[in-house]
């Protein structure tokens, strides 16, 4: 049986401002999602299932779906987390909870974004 996430959502006001916001802090691209009903807006996460598969999702600017409050934590994964929670506040963000151990399954970081949704960040080392 497999990761059985398969896919997330972030909602965002200001999609701008998100996709830069989580461009800067993982280093990475976003890539655009076409929605041929043209209801949303979406940037995808890396989709690729290399070098070992997990579950990719999307920043959604959808009417009726406000971001912030909401009550499922996103992790991604990372080298270190102190590197990616170093970057949260140079792009508009707040490190809620610093990097910190939780034992024998590596370390986690908690960080809210610029659109006040809380996600995680994690690593091994």
């Amino acid at each position: 049986m497999g990761n059985p996430v398969v896919w997330f959502e972030i909602y965002v006001g200001d999609m701008s401002r998100a996709r830069t916001f989580y461009e800067t802090v993982l280093g990475r691209r976003l890539e655009k999602l076409e929605d041929p009903s043209g209801q949303t807006e979406m940037w995808a996460f890396n989709m690729s299932q290399e070098p070992a598969p997990g579950a990719s999702g999307a920043l959604v600017k959808m009417q009726g779906m406000a971001p912030g409050g909401n009550s499922v934590l996103v992790y991604f994964s990372c080298t270190d987390v102190a590197v990616e929670a170093a970057r949260v506040t140079g792009a508009g963000g707040k490190v809620e909870q610093p990097k910190m151990s939780i034992g024998p399954y590596g370390f986690i970081a908690i960080c809210k974004d610029t659109e006040g949704n809380t996600f995680g960040l994690h690593s091994m080392a």
